[in-house]
C-alpha cells in the first residue's frame, strides 16, 4: 500500500498564509515584491506630501532619483523597458519644463535674466526654475508612486485594505472584482477583432477607427452585460455580503521587515531634506509664506 499523501489543493487552505505575488519574486533585484502592500505605500507618504509642497528642483529631483534607483535595483523590471521609458520621460520632462516656463505668471520671474528671447516669445530665468521645479514635482510623485505600484497586485492591496485597515470586505472585494473586469474586456475586444477582420468588415479610410469603434461597441458593451450578470449570480451563491465579517481564504501578515521599510523610507525621507538644507537648495516650502 503506497504512502505518498495527496498534493494539497492549489491555493491552501482557509486562513493560509497567501501565496503573494512577491513571493514568486526571486533574487536580490526583485525584492520590493516581498514587503506589505501597506508598507509600500505608506513608505513614500510623507516623501510625496513634502515633494509636493517644495519649490526647488533639487529636492525633488533627488527624490526622484532614489526613487528609480530603487525600481530599478528592486522591482525586477527587466533593464530594457527601463532604457525606453528613460527614452520616453526624459524629452517629456523637458516638454514639461519648457511647458511649465512658458505659462509661469510674468511677476515671478520679473527681473531675471532672459535665457530666450524670439519676438513675442521670451523665457526668463526665473519662469525656466518655476517650471523646472514644477516639471521635476509631477517626475518624483511619479517614481514614488511607481515603487509601490509597479509591485503589488490589486488584489494584494485589496487584501491589505480588508485585513490591515479594516476596510468594509463589501467594498473592497466589490472593487477586486471590478479591477478584473479590465483584463476580461480586453481578450473580448481581440476576440471581437479577430471576427471582424474574418468576415472582412475592417473600415479604412480616415473615419475608419470611429467606425471601427462603433461596430465594437455593442459586442462589448453586451459582453460586459452578461460578465457581470455571472459575476453577481456567483457573489449571490456565496453569500457575499450576508454577515458583517467574511472568513479570509488567505491571510497577508505586516512583519518587522514590513516595518523596518517604512522606518527605512521615513530615514531617507529626512536626510534628503536636511542634505538639500544644508546645502542651501531647499527654497521655502508652499505653505512658508516668508519665500
Amino acid at each position: 500500500m503506497s504512502t505518498r499523501t495527496a498534493p494539497a489543493p492549489v491555493g491552501g487552505t482557509t486562513g493560509r498564509e497567501a501565496p503573494r505575488a512577491d513571493r514568486r519574486r526571486t533574487g536580490w533585484r526583485s525584492f520590493l515584491w516581498r514587503f506589505d502592500p501597506l508598507a509600500k505605500a505608506a513608505g513614500p507618504l510623507p516623501a510625496m506630501v513634502l515633494v509636493f509642497l517644495t519649490r526647488d528642483p533639487w529636492t525633488p529631483g533627488l527624490f526622484a532619483a532614489a526613487a528609480l534607483a530603487a525600481i530599478v535595483l528592486g522591482a525586477g523590471v527587466p533593464l530594457a523597458r527601463m532604457a525606453a521609458a528613460a527614452a520616453i520621460g526624459l524629452p517629456l520632462a523637458a516638454l514639461l519644463t519648457a511647458s511649465f516656463a512658458l505659462t509661469t505668471a510674468p511677476e515671478l520671474a520679473a527681473g531675471t535674466p532672459i535665457l530666450l528671447d524670439l519676438g513675442p516669445l521670451q523665457i526668463r530665468q526665473g519662469a525656466a526654475e518655476v517650471g523646472a521645479a514644477t516639471a521635476m514635482r509631477l517626475l518624483a510623485l511619479l517614481c514614488l508612486v511607481l515603487v509601490g505600484g509597479l509591485t503589488t497586485p490589486p488584489v494584494d492591496l485589496v487584501r491589505a485594505l480588508v485585513q490591515h485597515l479594516k476596510v468594509p470586505y463589501r467594498i473592497g472585494y466589490s472593487g477586486m472584482a471590478a479591477f478584473r473586469f479590465a483584463p476580461r474586456f480586453r481578450r473580448e475586444l481581440e476576440i471581437i477583432r479577430l471576427a471582424h477582420r474574418a468576415r472582412g468588415t475592417a473600415h479604412r479610410g480616415p473615419l475608419g477607427p470611429l467606425r471601427r469603434a462603433g461596430r465594437m461597441a455593442v459586442p462589448l458593451l453586451a459582453g460586459g452585460v452578461r460578465h457581470g450578470e455571472r459575476v453577481a449570480l456567483a457573489m449571490d451563491a456565496r453569500a457575499f455580503g450576508a454577515h458583517p465579517t467574511r472568513t479570509e481564504r488567505h491571510t497577508l501578515r505586516f512583519t518587522l521587515r514590513d516595518a523596518l521599510f517604512i522606518l527605512t523610507c521615513w530615514t531617507l525621507t529626512a536626510l534628503f531634506f536636511w542634505l538639500t538644507h544644508t546645502a542651501g537648495l531647499l527654497a521655502p516650502l508652499a505653505f512658508d509664506t516668508r519665500g
